[in-house]
């Protein structure tokens, strides 16, 4: 499944992206270090933009997680509530906003990838200067008027010795965490340009930074239009 997986990693330009896959994890998991690690390779892949948000839910099982989030968990959440559904788990990959697969079955996710073209919104994301500039271009879904645009803080990887819980006693390296999430504006469809300071990256303790370009369906997270990580 290894190879099935990195026969389809090579260079894509701008707008080519073809997934978003975001995991939902967590240190006091026993199941999520499969999951950890295949998303260290999708990290590596420049077709995929891949996203680790570690949740807190699981911390009275005798392990506080040490880079979980409230907002994270939220994300979670709000996804299950767009889906209709109650499924809420670690580890849980997200593809593209509205499918899901548990985030160790490769081969889930393989079907998952090939079931979906290239994400359909280019997104061009360069460090201009002082500046992070997100050039955004394509035409909204029908019957929708418009998407949210977001700035996703990622950290290094970073290797964490967990000391209790179902995981006490392992090391277990996590990349592309996100530390923070911010919405810069509304996309209506044609070119747009979208800027922060470059500055927010250190204040989130990030060295990459994503964009996202996704629908919302009641205030809640929808399908992802177009993405991009730096």
């Amino acid at each position: 499944m290894l190879l099935l997986l990195a026969m389809e990693a090579g260079t894509a330009r701008a707008g080519d992206q073809r997934a978003v896959v975001e995991l939902f994890t967590s240190q006091g998991c026993s199941s999520c270090p499969p999951a950890d690690k295949l998303m260290g390779e999708l990290a590596g892949r420049r077709d995929l933009v891949a996203l680790s948000y570690p949740v807190d839910y699981w911390d009275y099982l005798g392990w506080r997680d040490t880079l979980a989030s409230r907002d994270n968990s939220a994300r979670q959440r709000a996804y299950a509530e767009a889906r209709g559904d109650r499924s809420v788990y670690t580890p849980q990959i997200i593809v593209n906003g509205p499918a899901h697969v548990i985030g160790s079955d490769r081969a889930a996710l393989k079907r998952e990838l090939s079931r979906r073209p290239s994400l359909p919104v280019t997104v061009d994301l360069r460090m201009a200067g002082d500046l992070l500039e997100a050039r955004v271009d394509g035409a909204l879904p029908p019957r929708r008027k418009m998407a949210t645009v977001y700035f996703v803080f990622v950290a290094e990887p970073v290797t964490v010795d967990i000391g209790r819980g179902e995981n006490g006693g392992r090391a277990v390296t996590y990349h592309h965490v996100v530390r923070g999430i911010r919405a810069v504006g509304m996309w209506e469809g044609g070119p747009a340009t979208y800027r922060l300071p470059k500055s927010e990256m250190a204040k989130m303790k990030a060295g990459h930074c994503a964009v996202l370009v996704q629908i919302e369906d009641g205030g809640r997270p929808g399908a992802i239009l177009g993405a991009a990580i730096h």
